[in-house]
């Protein structure tokens, strides 16, 4: 089959043109901060009421949207709007509201569940979210800021109601609090800081915790009959705070701090004061003992009576009392009177006190004078004794050192008396030895002569090299030598 240039031309527009289709037709480029909303042109149809496509499939506006990027969408097909997105701004928060669903029951605001019309329970915080505008509508709120000395008093706007049926729970202080998925004041508290709660949900009142400072005086004086008919006036100040576990059932139950002023507080001391103060008379409140118990008696009566509706008494002072002036001045000058006799007693009373302590200090000084001297008396015997006591026992030493030289020379002398007693005794046993020797000696060489002979011999005998004798024979080796001679003979 051959192409017709007409044919040919149509082709190569074509093979140009789709292209060209495709990147401008089809193109979706959401930019920066911006979103695409989906609208699907064929399809199933939706059913009556619905303005939200929740299947691809189905014709209208689609829930899901496009964030950012390059798509690309057949335009027989597929519609679409680039709107801007959902910008949450720091301090605030969002509450999405949705518009499509089933429809709530009457009188409910708050969306069940995910199928359902109404606002949603969660919050959207500071940032950028692809919200889809024809899904949603989007309400920005401020940040609930608690600063310090506050708290935040909870309300919930939904839930059950005394109209459902089912009674609140009385134990919850005396039932002006309820509990979880109930409508009314809530016992938990939000604390110091930043916090997002869904204002369509809960109800968030700001109860100042701190120390209030209220002065009654001028208009606002306590003014009061006392027994015998004065009227007296009480000016002074009163400092106070709420507790803060009692912050929810006050606020609810009372209200706020003016409230709870002049509905607590001042009601309370009107009624003390005209109860007590009737039962004293006019000149008890000038006396400054009877105005000091007035107040700690005021100050008792309030701290216990305001403690069980949750309000803190830190003082209470009563800076002034005026009673009438008819009765002042006559108190005054029977009070200046008084005064003075005390000054005048005080006076008597210091000049008396001044006289026993000249006589203490004398009879004092009497008194050192005596233990100076005794005391000098009791020195003077303690060194006596002590003298005493150190020559008897110089003496008693001086006995034991004798007595121990005596013994030592005592066995020195029987020390000497045993060395000489041995040596003796050795001597003797040496002789004796020796005499014994000689015996011995003696015997073997048959009688004394041949021994000094022998021992003679052995003396000289080494010395002698020739020996001339006789022939008589006689004397030792020829020597001229007598004998000894006999027992009586010639010696």
């Amino acid at each position: 089959m051959k192409w017709t240039v007409p044919v040919f031309i149509l082709a190569v527009l074509m093979l140009v043109a789709a292209p060209v289709f495709y990147w401008y037709g089809c193109r979706i480029e959401p930019g920066n901060g911006e979103i695409a909303v989906l609208i699907r042109k064929t399809g199933e149809r939706l059913p009556p009421g619905e303005v939200i496509a929740r299947k691809p499939e189905q014709q209208g506006i689609q829930l899901e949207v496009l964030g950012e990027g390059r798509y690309f969408r057949n335009p027989y097909i597929w519609d679409w709007e680039i709107l801007p997105i959902t910008d949450v701004p720091a301090g605030k928060f969002a509450v999405l509201v949705r518009k499509f669903g089933n429809d709530l029951e009457g009188g409910q605001i708050i969306a069940p569940d995910d199928a359902g019309k109404g606002v949603l329970r969660e919050v959207l915080g500071t940032g950028k979210h692809r919200i889809n505008p024809y899904a949603y509508e989007v309400k920005v709120f401020d940040d609930i800021k608690i600063m310090p000395g506050f708290v935040g008093v909870v309300t919930s706007l939904t839930g059950d109601d005394i109209f459902s049926g089912k009674a609140n729970d009385l134990s919850r202080q005396n039932g002006f609090l309820v509990g979880p998925g109930r409508k009314g004041v809530q016992p938990e508290v939000l604390k110091e800081g930043t916090h997002r709660v869904n204002p369509f949900i809960y109800s968030v009142a700001l109860v100042n915790i701190q120390s209030q400072r209220h002065e009654f005086s001028g208009d606002d004086a306590i003014t009061f009959l006392t027994q015998d008919g004065f009227q007296v006036s009480l000016e002074g100040t009163v400092e106070f705070n709420i507790d803060e576990t009692m912050a929810p059932r006050l606020s609810n139950e009372v209200g706020n701090m003016e409230d709870i002023l002049k509905k607590l507080i001042l009601p309370s001391v009107h009624g003390f004061a005209r109860i007590e103060g009737s039962k004293k008379g006019a000149t008890e409140f000038i006396i400054g003992e009877s105005r000091q118990l007035f107040q700690s008696q005021l100050d008792k009566f309030l701290r216990e009576n305001c403690r069980k509706w949750g309000v803190v008494i830190n003082s209470v002072l009563i800076r002034d009392i005026i009673v009438p002036q008819e009765i002042a001045e006559i108190i005054r000058n029977r009070e200046l009177a008084q005064q003075e006799a005390r000054k005048y007693a005080e006076e008597i009373e210091q000049a008396r006190s001044e006289a026993e302590l000249q006589k203490q200090k004398m009879l004092a000084e009497q008194n050192s004078r005596k233990v100076e001297a005794e005391t000098a008396k009791l020195t003077a015997v303690i060194a006596a004794r002590q003298k005493k006591l150190e020559a008897t026992i110089a003496a008693e030493t001086e006995l034991k050192v004798a007595e121990v030289q005596f013994r030592t020379a005592q066995a020195d002398a029987q020390s000497a008396l045993n060395a000489a007693e041995a040596e003796r005794s050795v001597i003797v046993g040496r002789n004796r030895s020796e005499a014994e020797v000689l015996a011995r000696q003696i015997e073997a060489f048959g009688g004394g002569d041949a021994y000094i002979r022998a021992m003679l011999y052995s003396k000289i005998m080494p010395g002698v090299r020739s020996i001339i004798g006789n022939s008589a024979g006689s004397g030792y080796f020829g020597l001229p030598l007598a004998p000894a001679a006999a027992e009586g003979g010639a010696k």
